[in-house]
């Protein structure tokens, strides 16, 4: 007698959910999304009319779906909520920098040409951590010492194990006790502020450099970014910038001869050092940017002393989709001081999480919402952002994406081009529900699977044209 073989209750599920009448149309639907790991379900409908004559040219109603509802993306950007998603906002990022260093999206290619840099801004310490250290290829000791001295508190100063970059020790404090949980938790909640001064403040000191007021050094130079953050190991975190030159109109505007990158370097290193925030409290507080800032020429596809405007655009698309899980913590709001200790993360990051909580309870700090950002040890910053003429922007690649979609959409359904006729679109929408239901994760996961794929060989493709 042949075995019947067993299944989990995950494909169980799925196998159910793919017997059911309506699993055809979902399905189109979940690739329409991209694979979305918590797509938004919409009740409602939607009616396109000739306004010219009022005569109803098309209609359509959740109400007729087999579904009952229409499933559309989240557009988290998080990799670990929605990978599909957050791929796409990758794309889209990477398309944002590199558009601002070599043009295109209505940038013009001669900002290539502009002196630009890919600088990186770091967090002062708070105390030593373990670390991957290593040159040459191989991996040194973390902190060897000879003395083997040892804290206050009886611990070893000192560590003398070769850590790998994926070891979990790396980020973890040599001496919880000895480490400045308080300090840390106050970098990251003003880490958004000090960018906003080194922003405002770099123009004076180009005009200090070159001997000019600030008022003749705008007339003929503009300073033009975009940066993302980044949670070191530590659970500190560091900016990543491409800051370039312009002239006085942006990037379709060349810098004078003078503007050149050793004295961008130079300007950036000044600003950097200048810049600090004093906190007010029992214990005054100047957070200042760490002592290593690191600025590193970008050229045109070559990496030769410096990096490539491809290499950078990639590397800032890439931290686009993180944020502090990345360093041991969660992605999700914790409110209660109860909920810390059965959190599956760090102990770092649960000492810096009751830090946040409880800092938040002290009256010199109840402007600083930490309790809301607690999950991010404090952080509460974009975790992208540019300037206004660096680029274009996401919210004109989300658009153009969307009226790709909604041309194709129309000559489905044989309804006129916009610029053609004059037609009037209205909807009405109601939330529906969120995140799949019991079964769908298993065949949402194969699809977005299945897009990844064919994105990544159409890639290959034309690399492959491109040589």
């Amino acid at each position: 007698m042949r075995e019947v073989p067993s299944f989990s209750a995950d494909v169980l599920a799925a196998m159910e959910r793919a017997a059911m009448p309506d699993f055809g149309r979902w399905r189109r639907m979940v690739y329409a999304t991209g694979g979305c790991a918590q797509p938004v379900r919409l009740h409602g409908e939607r009616i396109t009319v000739d306004a010219g004559t009022g005569e109803v040219l098309d209609v359509y109603r959740t109400a007729d779906e087999p579904t009952g509802f229409l499933l559309t993306a989240c557009g988290n950007r998080r990799a670990s909520r929605c990978p599909a998603c957050s791929a796409t906002y990758k794309d889209d990022t990477y398309h944002l920098i590199i558009s601002g260093l070599r043009g295109g999206k209505g940038v013009p290619e001669d900002v290539s040409t502009h002196p630009r840099v890919f600088a990186t801004f770091t967090a002062p310490s708070f105390g030593p951590v373990h670390a991957h250290r290593e040159k040459d290829g191989k991996t040194l000791p973390c902190r060897p010492r000879r003395d083997f001295p040892i804290c206050e508190h009886g611990r070893p100063e000192g560590c003398g194990a070769r850590h790998e970059r994926d070891d979990l020790q790396v980020g973890q404090p040599l001496c919880v006790s000895c480490y400045d949980y308080e300090g840390a938790v106050l970098w990251n909640a003003h880490a958004g502020r000090l960018w906003r001064e080194f922003t405002k403040t770099v123009p004076s000191v180009f005009a200090r450099l070159l001997g000019v007021s600030r008022t003749d050094l705008r007339s003929v130079l503009r300073v033009s970014y975009a940066k993302v953050a980044e949670y070191q190991a530590r659970g500190l975190v560091h900016f990543h910038a491409v800051i370039r030159l312009d002239g006085p109109d942006g990037p379709a505007d060349r810098p004078p001869a003078w503007a050149t990158v050793p004295l961008l370097d130079k300007a950036i290193r000044q600003t950097a050092r200048q810049v600090a925030i004093p906190m007010q409290g029992e214990r005054p507080i100047l957070l200042r940017w760490g002592e290593q800032i690191d600025v590193r020429p970008v050229y045109v596809s070559t990496d030769l002393d410096g990096m490539s405007d491809r290499r950078v655009a990639s590397y800032v698309a890439k931290y686009a989709t993180k944020g502090a899980e990345s360093a041991g913590t969660v992605d999700r709001p914790v409110r209660h001081m109860w909920e810390v200790r059965n959190l599956d993360v760090t102990e770092h990051a649960r000492r810096m999480i009751y830090t946040c909580l409880l800092l938040n309870d002290l009256p010199e700090y109840r402007d600083l919402p930490l309790r809301q950002w607690a999950h991010m040890l404090g952080y509460r910053g974009h975790f992208s952002t540019k300037s206004r003429h660096y680029s274009t922007t996401l919210g004109a690649l989300r658009q153009t994406r969307a009226d790709y979609r909604a041309a194709q959409a129309r000559m489905l359904l044989g309804l006129p081009d916009p610029g053609q006729g004059s037609t009037l679109t209205v909807s009405e929408w109601t939330y529906g529900g969120s995140g799949h239901r019991n079964g769908e994760s298993f065949w949402a996961e194969l699809a977005r699977q299945d897009i990844a794929a064919t994105r990544r060989l159409t890639r290959e493709r034309e690399r492959e044209d491109l040589n």
